[in-house]
């Protein structure tokens, strides 16, 4: 199955952006990975968040298929243990999508049209990280659950 792992805008800090492409080389490894960046809204600054967050979820909708299966990346959503998470991974795998879209909103989060739309709300943690700094820490959780799946040392190292 393939995955895709979106988020919205440029990542600001260079060591985000080494320690995504470290992560996103070694999950090509383990699955068909696609990770793509949507673009900032043009002048989104200058908006209230209600209407940014309404033009990122169109954004966000439109490149959706009827067969993707859509999973936020949301403070709201599920938390997982590593274990668990590759255990739901598994099963993810097993449904019958095209796609697994695993997605990042902007620094305000998501419309209401895309959390109507998503299948699965998933929390990396009750704290609160930045939408840049979260690119990094889940593409680090989707490895690790790679190599728990294929009972690779990474995990235990």
């Amino acid at each position: 199955m393939k995955t895709e792992f979106v988020y919205i805008g440029k990542t600001a800090d260079k060591y985000l952006e080494e320690g995504m492409a470290i992560f996103e080389k070694r999950l090509k490894h383990y699955l068909n990975l696609e990770v793509i960046l949507l673009p900032d809204i043009k002048q989104g600054g200058k908006l209230p968040s209600d209407q940014l967050k309404s033009k990122e979820g169109e954004s966000i909708l439109s490149r959706l298929k009827n067969d993707d299966c859509l999973i936020l990346l949301d403070e709201r959503g599920k938390q997982y243990s590593s274990e668990q998470f590759a255990s739901t991974m598994e099963q993810w795998f097993q449904l019958p999508y095209k796609r697994l879209v695993f997605q990042v909103g902007g620094a305000f989060g998501f419309s209401d049209a895309v959390y109507e739309r998503a299948n699965f709300k998933i929390s990396l943690s009750s704290m609160t990280f930045s939408h840049q700094m979260v690119r990094l820490f889940f593409l680090e959780q989707l490895y690790r659950a790679m190599t728990i799946l294929r009972n690779e040392q990474y995990h235990n190292a």
